[in-house]
């Protein structure tokens, strides 16, 4: 059944007037929907869309969105990706988002809108449930999350369709004569993801209300668990949170590092659970100082001068977050005094 115009976003869209939105747009059916469903409530968004270059039908789909953003006097931004050996999923997450990124901060844009929608938050939580998760893992997708670019620019990440099914989506669509295109990898069996959206597919249409309730309790339960840390600082790639309770800090480190584009696995999780130092993923510092999780950037370059090292070792920043600071001209004085004003 087509979703009624006004049912059919899970935030308050009110709040997306009058601000500058950047829309990840693939001209699929979840993008597509969600293109049209904002023009209905008065919400403009620019378009930032990502060729892959690993299907025939690619070159359409970007002629098709640059056309869609010309007729709504729209602007489009587009990249071309590289080919990636191995290890597409990770690499082509990160890709894209450092794009939308660098387009947030070259232009001004302060909201990104993805469609993500209820079949993705199901194999999302079937998925995580393969390799151990708790609540918090579980819950997976947040509507609206606070987000920093690299560059430190703070902006929202909004996901308005988290409680839309994709068959209601493209129902919608088919009722309005839009045109959009289908991944034929979606219907594919040949990777983990896509095997389990074809199990997930009809079982969401069976049990959609029952699935939302489902979501819904499991974001109060993350909520009450999400008072075992609190975020203390943050700037740019660096994270600072105070554990109230050190067994959650693999959930903290865990809400961190996906805010910067990081999935943790189950053994690096494990890892941070038993307060050893670790390096994610060749790339991300996560280490524990006493109640206090650091998350940075990994550097092994850096040369600090003994001052500075001397002033880090007294503020008890862990010696993998240390060059991080040092490169980015963080002011130890004034994370000591964050950390300082908490213990108040």
């Amino acid at each position: 059944m087509p979703i009624s115009p006004d049912q059919n976003l899970s935030i308050d869209y009110s709040l997306l007037r009058d601000m500058p939105c950047l829309l990840a747009f693939s001209h699929g059916v979840d993008s597509t929907a969600l293109f049209y469903l904002l023009r209905e409530k008065g919400i403009r968004c620019d378009l930032a869309f990502v060729h892959y270059g690993l299907r025939a039908q690619a070159d359409r789909e970007e002629a098709a969105a640059r056309k869609l953003a010309e007729d709504h006097g729209l602007r489009i931004f587009v990249a071309r990706a590289p080919y990636w050996k191995s290890g597409f999923e990770r690499h082509a997450r990160e890709y894209r988002y450092r794009f939308f990124e660098e387009i947030i901060e070259q232009e001004g844009y302060r909201t990104l809108l993805t469609a993500h929608q209820l079949n993705d938050r199901l194999e999302w939580l079937m998925m995580r449930l393969g390799r151990g998760a708790g609540a918090v893992e579980l819950a997976g997708l947040r509507a609206v999350e606070e987000r920093r670019t690299s560059g430190g620019k703070r902006y929202r990440l909004v996901r308005p369709l988290l409680e839309t099914s994709r068959q209601q989506l493209q129902a919608y669509l088919d009722q309005k004569g839009c045109e959009y295109f289908i991944d034929e990898s979606n219907e594919s069996m040949e990777n983990e993801r896509a095997g389990i959206r074809m199990l997930c597919r009809d079982y969401v249409e069976a049990h959609r209300e029952g699935i939302r309730r489902t979501f819904r309790y499991l974001n109060m339960d993350r909520a009450a668990l999400e008072e075992c840390w609190k975020l203390l600082f943050a700037f740019k790639g660096l994270r600072v949170y105070r554990l109230t309770d050190p067994g959650c800090a693999s959930r903290a480190a865990d809400e961190g590092l996906k805010t910067l584009g990081y999935l943790l696995s189950a053994s690096e999780r494990e890892l941070i659970d038993r307060g050893e130092s670790l390096v994610a993923g060749r790339m991300w510092a996560v280490e524990r100082y006493g109640s206090h999780l650091y998350i940075a950037p990994y550097l092994v370059d850096e040369t600090l001068p003994k001052k500075f090292r001397e002033a880090c070792r007294e503020a008890k920043i862990p010696p993998k977050i240390r060059p991080y600071c040092y490169r980015e001209k963080i002011s130890i004085n004034e994370l000591i005094g964050k950390i300082a004003k908490d213990n108040r």
